[in-house]
């Protein structure tokens, strides 16, 4: 165990054997650094907050604090970041309140600096944020999605898997998955999250699939609602389009709509056999 003598841990803390931690770190009540763990700087670690495996927080981050909750009333809370995440300088992230008792930052993730995550919010895994990122409480992040710096989310958005939100975007309303929702404020979808579904290695067939469903739903003129039974009567029914259906009727804010008359440069590239598209 590599710990610097100048450090405060309390005595209730479990810190892993191999776990490196830095000088003037502040390790709270009950909580856990698990193997490969490594606290640079000035890191706070609060209460009942658990580092998983292989983490990696740069210095002056601090995480697991009380949420910043006029409601919150000294509740057993949680905070939780996962297996190989890299939280970088002066990063914040909150404990839950009692609504869910807790905030989950889920494994592979990378937070820039100056991101903060508030009270309740759940992260998923291979998340991507970039410096400034500001999310309000109970905000939800599905898998692989990615946020521009300076994007402001209202509390209570949901982010979609694979979804791109661009630079100094204003979230009102929740980014659907597999697309790209960018502006402020409030922030539009403006197309595929083309470049991200790509690099994943999503099948063409499956990109096809996605774009026939997003042209349905934001160039076709119709309403979300008639746009989903559209897609639930015309479209074969893959896991991402089940998502995409899911995730709209799901809503509680309501889904960002998107742009007229204006379109970001490479939204209307076809794959190669887009003649197949459904006509709408």
């Amino acid at each position: 165990m590599a710990i610097h003598p100048r450090t405060e841990i309390d005595s209730t803390a479990k810190i892993a054997d191999d776990a490196e931690i830095g000088p003037g770190v502040v390790i709270g009540r009950n909580a856990s650094i698990e193997s490969g763990v490594e606290l640079g700087p000035n890191v706070i670690i609060g209460p009942n907050t658990t580092i998983k495996k292989g983490a990696r927080i740069f210095p002056g981050a601090i995480i697991g604090t009380e949420p910043q909750d006029y409601k919150y009333d000294g509740a057993e809370t949680i905070c939780e970041v996962g297996e190989e995440s890299v939280i970088r300088e002066y990063c914040t992230i909150n404990r839950g309140t009692k609504a869910s008792g807790a905030t989950i930052i889920g494994s592979r993730v990378f937070l820039m600096s100056y991101t903060h995550i508030a009270h309740d919010c759940r992260v998923g895994n291979h998340v991507v944020m970039a410096s400034g990122v500001a999310m309000g409480g109970h905000c939800t992040i599905e898998d692989y999605a990615t946020l521009g710096g300076g994007a402001g989310l209202h509390q209570f958005l949901r982010v979609g898997t694979y979804a791109m939100v661009g630079g100094f975007a204003g979230m009102r309303k929740d980014a659907p998955p597999y697309m790209l929702t960018a502006g402020s404020p409030p922030a539009k979808v403006h197309g595929l999250n083309t470049i991200g579904l790509k690099r994943a290695g999503i099948p063409i067939e499956t990109r096809q699939l996605i774009r026939q469903a997003y042209r349905i739903l934001y160039r076709s003129g119709i309403n979300f609602h008639d746009g989903l039974s559209k897609i639930e009567r015309d479209l074969d029914r893959t896991p991402e389009i089940e998502h995409i259906i899911e995730f709209f009727k799901t809503s509680k804010r309501g889904v960002s709509t998107g742009v007229k008359g204006f379109l970001l440069r490479g939204e209307e590239e076809k794959d190669e056999s887009d003649s197949n598209a459904v006509e709408v």
